[in-house]
């Protein structure tokens, strides 16, 4: 169920981030059409602050407001997923770094305890757990870095790509595999190595863009192929 944020700055903000949420969550589907009247209802909010808030999101490309119908979640193109990722490679590598460098022992403690619960879940193959783990690991390894900023817009950006579904269907990838492109990234910030840390989280941030684009390549063909000549 959709529920409003209680810690927005604002109840557009809120609704935005409802909507986020629920598109994470798979409760909000790619290219289906839902009403602004519906949406309004169920937060608890007028419309007018759903309407504001649903242009917010029309205005970075998640949603497509069709007038007089409602609005339906767009999913991402490659244009898009190459522009996510190398947004979040201009972030993401070098704050790991600092988290490397700078980090607490309470931090890097929080870190090593995040790594461990993805490799729980992977072991269980368990998504469910996985992917919320996998969340947590990146926000913290963001915010030991002292960049909490970073961490709410990279945490936008993968709401996106989310809609895509897990990097897990190309190549027969595994949970067991994304955990363990994720421990070197991990043993070098817990070691204080920046340097490995950066490279580590680089590498692993490649390779979740080209799961993505193949993800987006397989989908297409199958597409392709049901159609028809």
């Amino acid at each position: 169920m959709l529920a409003l944020p209680p810690d927005a700055p604002s109840l557009a903000d809120a609704v935005a981030q409802a909507v986020r949420d629920g598109v994470a969550a798979g409760e909000l589907v790619p290219g289906t059409t839902y009403s602004v009247y519906q949406l309004a209802e169920l937060l608890g909010v007028s419309r007018s602050p759903a309407r504001e808030g649903l242009l917010r999101l029309a205005e970075a490309g998640l949603i497509e407001i069709r007038r007089n119908r409602g609005f339906r979640v767009l999913p991402p193109s490659a244009h898009d997923i190459e522009e996510i990722i190398g947004i979040r490679l201009a972030l993401e590598p070098p704050a790991a770094r600092h988290a490397a460098e700078r980090g607490t022992d309470e931090q890097l403690a929080a870190v090593r305890a995040a790594l461990e619960a993805m490799a729980a879940a992977a072991g269980r193959d368990d998504d469910a757990s996985f992917w919320p783990a996998d969340r947590t690991l990146h926000d913290l390894l963001l915010r030991t870095a002292g960049r909490p900023r970073t961490a709410a817009i990279v945490e936008r950006l993968r709401t996106t790509t989310a809609l895509l579904g897990p990097p897990t269907t190309a190549s027969g990838r595994t949970l067991r595999d994304i955990h363990a492109e994720h421990e070197p990234v991990v043993s070098a910030v817990l070691g204080r190595d920046g340097a490995a840390a950066e490279a580590a989280m680089r590498a692993h941030l490649e390779a979740t863009r080209d799961l993505l684009m193949g993800n987006l390549r397989q989908d297409r063909a199958t597409s392709g192929a049901q159609a028809g000549p």
